[in-house]
């Protein structure tokens, strides 16, 4: 099919599908209900040959289900990521099944969920959790278990248990999305010599200036010590020890009295354009958006860079259970994973996806590729976060960096 009759088709497809799905449930209209399914599959085939933004399943058209009037509460981080997520999730799957998508913002954690759930009254359907969250969320019970065998297949035919990357599948409540990394980043135009390593940033002697930094101890303590000279494959096994914590909190210690707490992802560049910091750690993605998007100055350091993982979780309980686990196997297939890497620079978590990855999604000269955290020349002083450290470890290491915030 050519672009010319793709074009044609959506147009025909646009101008039907009002009418014809208002009266799709009705006596006699079923077979132009699957008439107008099997147009709107055609196009869908076409405008993935021409690297469009429809899902593939197995190599065949995703089949999207009929939601009309279905609602899914979506919660995420706000800002470009959500943005993101908008383009590449919301946005086709309203179109493709009628249901309708709200969507929340929140800061992280399990609290609100937590007092959903216990409370008998939960309003979330599907929230976007970091991987320490959702391995706590399934082990308290405050998610549904999620069936991995009913995930798509990728787009190549590979099961969604070989398309995956290996080791993301294995929290039975929930299902990645996305490779993203706390990095830190400074204003070039606001710096008189460009730090390189993450000892740069705890070095307010020869790099002098402000600093911003998320108000919580992950990913604070573990740069901390990777700028003190511990080695990135050496970090948990320092941080297990009170040694190693008391040391993490001694080069937070130097800079204490110049740091910028934030709490919301958006926070970071906006301290950068506002002139508040000369650098804080950020969200890569979040840096990436503000240089592409707005042709801010800022520069990213990868040296230290702590990268993880995001994945969607079902709370317990959910009103809309079935509509929020079709927006997951959506949002989770090979092509939407791609999309949502075409307009913010966090690494998609399919095999399949990272061939669809191509430009910016307004600049098409601008390659998505060496944005990512796991690009080769980005990953050369990289930390895996470790879950199974901030899962068991959170709860104290949180009052121990609140109680350290309030002296």
């Amino acid at each position: 099919m050519t672009l010319k009759t793709l074009i044609g088709a959506a147009s025909v497809l646009a101008m039907t599908t009002g009418f014809a799905f208002a009266d799709a449930h009705s006596e006699g209209k079923m077979e132009a209900k699957k008439a107008l399914m099997d147009a709107k599959a055609a196009i869908e085939r076409a405008m993935a040959a021409l690297g469009g933004g429809t899902t593939m399943m197995g190599g065949a058209p995703y089949e999207f289900p009929d939601l009309d009037g279905k609602q899914v509460t979506v919660v995420s981080w706000g800002g470009a990521y959500t943005k993101s997520q908008v383009e590449a999730y919301h946005k086709p799957f309203i179109a493709g099944s009628g249901a309708k998508v709200v969507s929340e913002d929140y800061n992280g954690g399990l609290a609100e969920i937590k007092a959903q759930v216990e409370a008998g009254n939960v309003t979330w359907d599907i929230v976007d959790v970091e991987l320490s969250d959702a391995v706590r969320a399934c082990d308290e019970g405050l998610a549904e278990e999620i069936d991995m065998s009913a995930l798509p297949d990728g787009s190549d035919g590979s099961s969604a248990a070989d398309d995956f990357i290996a080791g993301t599948l294995d929290v039975p409540c929930a299902v990645p999305t996305i490779v993203w990394s706390t990095i830190f980043a400074y204003d070039s135009e606001k710096t008189d010599s460009a730090p390189t390593t993450i000892a740069n940033f705890f070095d307010t002697e020869e790099f002098p200036g402000k600093r911003g930094m998320r108000k919580s101890p992950k990913a604070n303590l573990e740069m901390a010590l990777m700028a003190d000279g511990v080695a990135a494959d050496e970090v948990y096994d320092v941080l297990s020890t009170d040694e190693g914590v008391d040391r993490a909190f001694a080069m937070l210690d130097k800079i204490k009295d110049d740091v910028v707490w934030w709490e919301a992802g958006a926070q970071p560049p906006q301290l950068l354009a506002d002139g508040e910091v000369v650098m804080t750690t950020a969200y890569n993605g979040r840096i990436f958006n503000a240089v592409a998007a707005e042709d801010k100055p800022f520069e990213i350091v990868w040296d230290g860079q702590v990268w993880d993982l995001d994945l969607w979780i079902i709370p317990k309980g959910a009103k809309n259970k079935e509509a929020a686990m079709e927006f997951l196997k959506f949002s989770t297939s090979t092509q939407a994973l791609a999309d949502q890497a075409s307009w913010i620079s966090y690494g998609p978590t399919r095999k399949s996806s990272a061939p669809l990855v191509a430009s910016y999604a307004t600049k098409s000269d601008l390659p998505m590729g060496p944005q990512m955290p796991t690009a080769p020349e980005n990953f050369g002083n990289a930390l895996q976060n470790d879950f199974e450290f901030w899962a068991d470890n959170q709860d104290e290491l949180n009052e121990r960096f609140n109680a350290w915030l309030a002296n």
